[in-house]
C-alpha cells in the first residue's frame, strides 16, 4: 500500500503575497518574484517554489529551470556569515580564485556548502565594484579589500561565535 507523502506548507507573509499577487501577472516577472522570496526567506525552500507555482501557475520545471541557472539563487539556506569572493577580472589577476579555495578549506566547506555549525557559507560572485581594492570579499555587508591568504583566519575569526 502505498503512503501519501505529506506536504511542507510554508508561510508567507501578507507582503510577499500582495507583492506576488501584482507581478504574476506581468510578462517576465519570475526573476523579479524569486528575488523577492528569497529576500525574505535568505534563499528559496523547495516548499517555497512549489508554493510560488501554485500561486503563478508557472510550473514547478521552469521555477527549477530559472533558480539553477542564476548563480544568485540558492536552494540551501547560508550560513549566518555569507563570504562571498570576488572574481571579477581584477580580483582574479590578484589571486582571488587561490583566496576562494583556501578559504573554503580553512573552513572544510566544499562549494555551495555551509560549515558544520552553521555559521559561515562561501560563494563566488562576479564583481563587487570595489576593483581598486583587489582581490576583496565581503562578509554580510563588510567588505575587505587587498586580501591575502594570511589574512584569511583573522577575518573567520572576527565572525566566529558572533
Amino acid at each position: 500500500m502505498a503512503q501519501a507523502i505529506a506536504k511542507e506548507e510554508i508561510t508567507f507573509p501578507p507582503e510577499l503575497l500582495a507583492f506576488i499577487d501584482e507581478w504574476k501577472v506581468k510578462p517576465g516577472s519570475l526573476i523579479m518574484i524569486l528575488h523577492k522570496t528569497q529576500e525574505f526567506f535568505g534563499f528559496i525552500p523547495r516548499p517555497a517554489a512549489e508554493k510560488l507555482s501554485r500561486l503563478t501557475g508557472i510550473s514547478l520545471a521552469r521555477i527549477y529551470g530559472v533558480i539553477t541557472f542564476y548563480h544568485f539563487f540558492k536552494t540551501t539556506k547560508p550560513g549566518k556569515h555569507k563570504i562571498s569572493v570576488c572574481l571579477g577580472t581584477a580580483c582574479y589577476l590578484k589571486g582571488s580564485q587561490d583566496l576562494l579555495d583556501e578559504i573554503r578549506k580553512l573552513l572544510g566547506i566544499e562549494p555551495d556548502g555551509v560549515t558544520e555549525d552553521g555559521q559561515f557559507s562561501v560563494d563566488p560572485v562576479r564583481c563587487v565594484g570595489c576593483c581598486g581594492l583587489a582581490p576583496v570579499l565581503t562578509v554580510g555587508t563588510d567588505t575587505f579589500g587587498k586580501i591575502t591568504k594570511d589574512m584569511l583566519p583573522g577575518i573567520i575569526a572576527k565572525y566566529q561565535n558572533v
